[in-house]
């Protein structure tokens, strides 16, 4: 099976072109193929111009160098004099925040430093053509904000930049123009704001299967069988899906029988990417909202959802009213994932870096 197939497509001088798409559908590859990394086995790439790259922390260092020296060596790689290089040497080592370590050999550096200098360096060497894949995200979030702002800076100069990231707020303010892989072939070429919105819906209608989990868990309490019978998570209270969009609502309904009592309540867990729990609530905390006449069927309504990007397990069980304690618990009856988008509306890009959770807040 070929990571990519049937792939074809143009890019031309000065064009911003962003590349969106599942974990596995070939983004990653299409990149290494045109930075001439990796060969490929059958089709043609045809580059016209200096290509700068950066796609792996590492790529195009040598470690036991320093970063002064590494400057001058990805200089030489593409192509520039020694005189062109110290003439925008002091712009790099600005931009990438370094000038304390830059006689340190860059295998003493943090995955951050690593980036930091590596864009710095991919940016501002003078190349017609910058290959950026989503290793950006190893920065900071204030690092972060500056690649996309002098991104857009190299747009305006005319520069040619193919920009791969999970972010689609950066996708959509960065590139004119996006192609969406799914499983290595082009699902869509277009407009940036449509590719994105063709991506979304399509993971919603395939989160479809994952968001109807069918299972049978049963407990027997002193007053009959109560089952746990499947689980639904339903985005913005329509469309079932398994990802969800960064300030999104989620309604998460679980299906069985009896599953309300007197003496017994339905919980809700949830848990980030580590299995850390960051919240639970349960039908004993409040009263229901309006009346039901069966309890074959409960919807828990989270409202705009304050996560920040990765993935979620959402755990079900049944508590017993009176002490709290679970009868029974299914770890991960339940996952989805959250995409980012501009929360603040401020351009911010929001990482997991700054917790699991935002807060909504004003300042003066």
């Amino acid at each position: 099976m070929h990571a990519l197939s049937d792939v074809s497509f143009d890019v031309a001088a000065g064009e911003a072109l962003g590349i969106i798409g599942r974990n596995g559908a070939g983004k990653s590859t299409l990149l290494k193929i045109l930075s001439r990394i990796t060969r490929p086995s059958g089709g043609v790439v045809r580059l016209r111009g200096r290509v700068g790259s950066l796609l792996e922390v590492g790529t195009g260092f040598h470690p036991e160098l320093t970063g002064r020296e590494n400057i001058y060596l990805n200089g030489a790689i593409l192509g520039m004099s020694r005189r062109d290089i110290r003439r925008r040497f002091d712009e790099i080592v600005a931009f990438a925040e370094t000038e304390r370590f830059l006689d340190t050999p860059v295998k003493r550096y943090s995955s951050g430093m690593y980036v930091r200098l590596a864009f710095a360096v991919a940016a501002h060497l003078e190349t017609e053509i910058l290959i950026v894949d989503e290793v950006l995200a190893v920065g900071d979030a204030d690092f972060q904000r500056k690649c996309l702002g002098e991104m857009e800076g190299l747009r305006q100069q005319g520069r040619t930049l193919l920009f791969v990231s999970h972010n689609l707020v950066a996708i959509e303010s960065v590139c004119h123009r996006a192609i969406y892989l799914e499983q290595g072939r082009v699902a869509f070429d277009g407009r940036a704001d449509d590719a994105v919105s063709t991506y979304i819906s399509r993971s919603e209608r395939e989160g479809q299967r994952a968001s109807r989990g069918r299972f049978d868990r049963t407990q027997t309490p002193e007053d009959g069988a109560i089952r746990i019978t499947g689980v639904e998570l339903r985005r913005n209270g329509k469309s079932l899906t398994d990802s969800l969009r960064l300030g999104d609502s989620l309604q998460v309904t679980v299906l069985g029988d009896r599953l309300v009592g007197k003496r017994l309540a339905l919980g809700l867990r949830l848990r980030d990417e580590s299995r850390q729990r960051l919240a639970g609530v349960s039908t004993a905390m409040r009263p229901p909202k309006g009346r039901s006449r069966s309890s074959d069927l409960v919807a828990f309504h989270l409202r705009r959802l304050t996560l920040t990007p990765g993935r979620y397990w959402l755990d079900v069980g049944l508590i017993d009213s009176r002490s709290g304690d679970y009868l029974d618990l299914f770890e991960g009856a339940a996952t989805f994932d959250v995409e980012a988008t501009d929360f603040y509306g401020s351009g911010f890009r929001v990482t997991h870096a700054e917790g699991p959770i935002l807060l909504e807040f004003e300042w003066s």
